[in-house]
């Protein structure tokens, strides 16, 4: 039996980290938040099935506060980092957080297959995005209807942490990344892990049976 685990790894441990793992059959089996990484570092160390499963991790923002309100609403747009009249002082154009990068790197090391994911690429990707505002509520319930509805995902009624609605994203990209890769791209290189991506929609049935 293999698993497939999507973490929706946070930038900060004052806020959870959603942890998700499928089976082969696309059943989900445990969801839970995380907070430290030393939460997360237990969790993987403890998982007996850590050899057989295959691990994709999101890329958490950077949200460190800097100086200036012109610089952090500037963040998100790294091409100012080209113009020599704007000096990268104290980091202020990384765009994301290198939270547990060495951890992740060593489980692949190890022999472990771990990839990395950008979120909201990977949300427009498989058709998951909406216009409703980042993470907000109207957000979080129409991803769980989505992932319900047309991906055939058993999900409680109740309103899910929009975490775990994130970490369950990533265990569909790390089951697409198994079970049919010519259809996975790699769109970067994060700390010497691949960060991957689908070429186009993933066919329902080919995704989840």
């Amino acid at each position: 039996m293999k698993y497939y685990i999507g973490l929706s790894l946070s930038s900060t441990s004052a806020l959870d980290s959603g942890v998700v793992v499928m089976e082969e059959t696309g059943n989900i089996i445990l969801i839970d938040k995380l907070y430290k990484m030393n939460d997360v570092i237990f969790f993987f160390d403890n998982f007996s099935s850590l050899k057989n499963s295959e691990i994709c991790v999101s890329l958490p923002w950077d949200r460190t506060m800097l100086n200036g309100k012109w610089r952090v609403l500037s963040k998100p747009y790294q091409l100012v980092s080209t113009n020599t009249n704007m000096p990268n002082q104290d980091n202020w154009t990384q765009r994301y957080s290198n939270r547990g990068s060495e951890y992740f790197k060593s489980l692949s090391e190890q022999g472990i297959p771990v990839t990395r994911f950008e979120l909201y690429l990977t949300r427009q990707s498989m058709h998951l995005n909406s216009c409703f505002k980042e993470r907000s509520p109207a957000d979080c319930k129409f991803l769980q209807q989505v992932l319900t509805n047309e991906w055939g995902i058993n999900l409680p009624a109740n309103m899910m942490p929009m975490s775990h609605l994130e970490a369950i994203v990533g265990t569909i990209l790390a089951k697409e990344n198994s079970k049919n890769k010519s259809n996975i791209k790699q769109i970067a290189s994060f700390r010497g892990l691949e960060v991957i991506d689908v070429i186009k929609n993933p066919n329902l049935v080919e995704a989840l049976v």
